[in-house]
């Protein structure tokens, strides 16, 4: 009796669309966390894309904050994710960012000039591709926006509970 030969298929992988991409990187696109359960049909792009309740009352909180302090003829403040065109590989999005308003056009496209400040909270990619995970990411694109031309980058991070504000003079400081 003859014992039949199977031959299974190579298992492939999945294309990622594009709207599981949240970031571009030097070319490399970083997707959404829980991009991986989307594909597998687990979750919803719709329960991976938004952001946290807390993290939506971060922005919230520090929106309104800059908005009663500063001086609005001079400076625009968006939030929303708004996007930032660096260059033909890195685009970033920005929780909180407030760019001085002379000279700046807004258009339907990313921002393609740095803002003054750029506030961040928490992460919102898969980290599969970065070696210390959270912290090589945040590293990875501070340093990114500070060679852009970004004056200062604030990071907040929910878990653990740390506060890195990093300016281009090359100081780097860590609250807890």
């Amino acid at each position: 009796m003859a014992i039949p030969i199977v031959f299974e298929e190579p298992k492939r992988l999945k294309r990622v669309p594009s709207y599981l991409v949240y970031e571009t990187l030097n070319g490399k696109p970083l997707y959404y966390k829980g991009y991986k359960d989307v594909l597998s049909g687990e979750k919803t792009a719709a329960e991976i894309l938004g952001s946290s309740s807390l993290q939506a009352a971060i922005v919230t909180a520090i929106v309104l904050f800059i908005g009663r302090t500063i001086n609005r003829k001079r400076y625009l403040v968006v939030s929303n994710e708004s996007g930032l065109h660096v260059d033909h590989g890195s685009n970033f999005s920005n929780d909180v960012a407030i760019f001085e308003k002379e000279g700046l056009i807004l258009t339907n496209k990313y921002f393609d000039v740095p803002p003054k400040v750029a506030i961040e909270i928490d992460v919102q990619i898969d980290l599969e591709n970065f070696s210390s995970r959270e912290q090589s990411y945040i590293y990875a694109k501070t340093e990114r926006l500070l060679d852009f031309g970004v004056e200062r980058l604030i990071w907040i991070t929910t878990q653990p509970q740390k506060l890195l504000v990093a300016s281009r003079t090359g100081d780097w400081i860590t609250h807890n």
